[in-house]
């Protein structure tokens, strides 16, 4: 018996994800997502947790979210338990994609923090988007926490996604620009700075946030 063509085709996509050539797992993800199914969904999450390449795995969210939330928000809410960093912050990431706030309650404290960094920064970009509204103080005194954590692009992402939050991380960044910690006092006084003037970029922000933390200041006017 001789399979209906669209079967055959699927079939093929599904095993191109696991193809050895990018390419190939490129444009099997592509298809998937051309012709979603809720039968692909678990494949497409499966391989999100363990996929190399990085513009596999934009395609690969982005055909998780040709599906329908209503399948594929339970499932990646599922993910963010897994004992492998790379599925949760995929999940994590897929999730601020879909943007289905029934997934907030899942972003919890522990992502936020998570020890590792790219879930951690996953857990802040997904948290700004999926946030309810009313929820945005107390969100901004978690990522508070990780004020001062890594490098530059960690720290970057931590500035955005906490003035995403707009007014609302005011008091929060006022505060801690007494942190005792010099590191955590430089990126909450650069972020204070970013906040008020976006267009003076991250590198210059630091730099000033340096020198008024080692003048014994907080930058704030009295």
């Amino acid at each position: 018996m001789t399979m209906p063509k669209t079967a055959t085709d699927t079939m093929r996509a599904l095993q191109g994800l696991e193809d050895g050539s990018p390419s190939v797992r490129l444009r099997a993800a592509l298809a998937v997502g051309t012709g979603p199914d809720p039968l692909f969904v678990d494949r497409l999450i499966g391989r999100c947790a363990i996929e190399p390449d990085f513009s596999v795995r934009e395609m690969l969210t982005w055909a998780l979210t040709r599906h329908s939330p209503s399948v594929t928000v339970p499932k990646l809410v599922d993910e963010l338990g897994s004992e492998h960093a790379q599925a949760r912050s995929q999940a994590l990431h897929t999730l601020s994609k879909i943007g289905d706030g029934r997934a907030w309650p899942a972003i919890t404290r522990a992502l936020l923090t998570d020890a590792d960094d790219e879930v951690a920064r996953s857990a802040w970009r997904a948290a700004v988007v999926l946030v309810p509204e009313g929820w945005e103080a107390e969100l901004a005194g978690v990522l508070a926490t990780q004020l001062g954590r890594g490098g530059r692009e960690m720290r970057l992402s931590l500035s955005r996604a906490l003035i995403a939050l707009g007014e609302v991380v005011e008091p929060t960044l006022r505060a801690a620009t007494t942190d005792p910690d010099p590191r955590r006092r430089q990126h909450a006084i650069a972020t204070e700075r970013l906040w008020r003037d976006p267009d003076a970029g991250f590198d210059f922000a630091i730099e000033e946030a340096k020198r008024i933390v080692a003048m014994g200041t907080n930058g704030q006017e009295g």
